[in-house]
């Protein structure tokens, strides 16, 4: 057996790939860009809304004229007309009159408040009673209110949200710059897999690391490509992993990562390029038996076999990979973390960097982490949790009751 050959720290790791650059761009309507990272600043050519509308359901009103209103003194207003949903209002505010008019609808002119119906009552079909005083621009969205013409609405590197694309409709753009999704070719490699649907028989297991990254890739934003189930056979590796290099943009690798007789992937790598391979084995827990490699520019990463660390590894190492190749910016792609209490010891050797599976549960007003145990092959461990803990390189574990950040997935 040999040794791991370059074993680095995790924040080592993550700097290898920071002079990736973003993948080419494409222009696409924005129905298709849930996700997608922007690849140009996106300004505003008009103001939201461009005319003045009511934000309630009331009377369209001038504020001066409600001023003496209470519950127990309504005043009245005569009622001159309604606003149309979807039309320019053709009506006018005088003093001492009111307008009716729903939300969303243009302020007449002379306006300059609504007041909500149900401070209102129609004593007749001429004549409403206010019981409550409105200021003025009460329950008025004004011109430029939502968004001004001219201002940077998104920037560049923003990951589109549903509610980013409701935004770019709102000021008319339907087809928006994004970088292309990186291509993941996905390989799983061993003797002793099977897939899914087939009947294990003693010694095998059935693989699930192809899925569960595949899964994971997508999840990340790019596109995963099944390279399938691969015997533990050098010659047969090296020629899907060709062509996996030729086809796609990131290579991952499963299984064969570690230093066995068995474990050829180190091999098969260094085949392409020698000076390629980065690092072999990173300080952290699970995790450790990694290969990070850059062939022809583009990123090979060989992650554990077992479940847990296949998947840890991931998340921290090859998320900020793919989210690179998008055009993300800075901290756009990170997980969500939540601040909880620990609820009991953990032992860590120092050294390493422990990632700790953890089910979050609410007890009063804190978060409380409970520590879900179990080794890397155990996937429902993961299943039972909904987030890591890491414990960091120096530390010799955490104690209960101690403040921990919660990556929540």
């Amino acid at each position: 057996m040999l040794p791991f050959w370059k074993v680095i720290t995790r924040e080592k790791a993550q700097g290898l790939y920071s002079e990736l650059s973003p993948l080419e761009t494409e222009r696409l309507p924005i129905e298709d860009t849930l996700g997608r990272i922007l690849a140009e600043d996106v300004h505003s050519g008009i103001d939201v809304p461009h005319f003045r509308r009511s934000n309630m359901d009331g009377y369209a009103v001038r504020a001066e004229d409600t001023y003496l209103a209470t519950e127990t003194s309504p005043i009245e207003l005569k009622l001159t007309g309604v606003v149309e949903m979807g039309k320019e209002a053709d009506v006018s505010v005088s003093p001492g009159s009111a307008v009716h008019i729903a939300t969303g609808g243009m302020l007449p002119h002379g306006s300059d408040a609504v007041v909500m119906l149900e401070y209102t009552e129609q004593l007749d079909e001429d004549t409403i009673e206010i019981r409550r005083a409105a200021a003025r621009g009460e329950n008025v969205v004004s011109i430029g209110e939502d968004v001004k013409r001219g201002e940077l609405l998104l920037g560049k590197g923003s990951r589109l949200r549903a509610q980013d694309i409701g935004a770019l409709a709102s000021i008319g753009v339907t087809k928006v710059l994004v970088y292309r999704r990186p291509r993941v070719a996905v390989l799983s490699t061993g003797d002793e897999i099977v897939p899914p649907d087939a009947e294990p028989r003693p010694g095998q297991v059935r693989g699930i690391n192809l899925f569960v990254l595949s899964a994971l890739t997508s999840e990340y934003g790019g596109i995963p490509i099944d390279f399938g189930l691969i015997r533990d056979d050098y010659e047969t590796l090296r020629a899907k992993v060709a062509e996996a290099l030729d086809t796609c943009d990131v290579v991952a690798i499963s299984g064969g990562s570690s230093v066995g007789n068995r474990d050829i992937t180190l091999s098969v790598i260094r085949s392409f390029e020698p000076e390629g391979v980065l690092a072999h084995g990173v300080a952290i827990r699970p995790g450790k038996p990694t290969i990070l490699a850059l062939i022809n520019g583009k990123p090979v990463i060989g992650v554990p076999g077992h479940p847990v660390s296949a998947t840890v590894v991931f998340d921290i190492l090859v998320r900020p990979v793919i989210d690179r190749m998008m055009g993300c910016a800075e901290g756009a792609g990170e997980r969500l973390t939540v601040r909880a209490r620990l609820s009991r010891n953990v032992a860590s050797p120092s050294g390493r960097e422990d990632y700790l599976r953890v089910t979050l549960r609410r007890e009063g007003d804190e978060w409380w982490a409970d520590p879900v145990l179990g080794k890397s092959g155990a996937i429902r461990t993961l299943v039972k949790a909904n987030g890591l803990v890491r414990i960091p390189l120096e530390s010799e574990g955490l104690e209960r009751g101690e403040w921990v950040e919660v990556r929540v997935f």
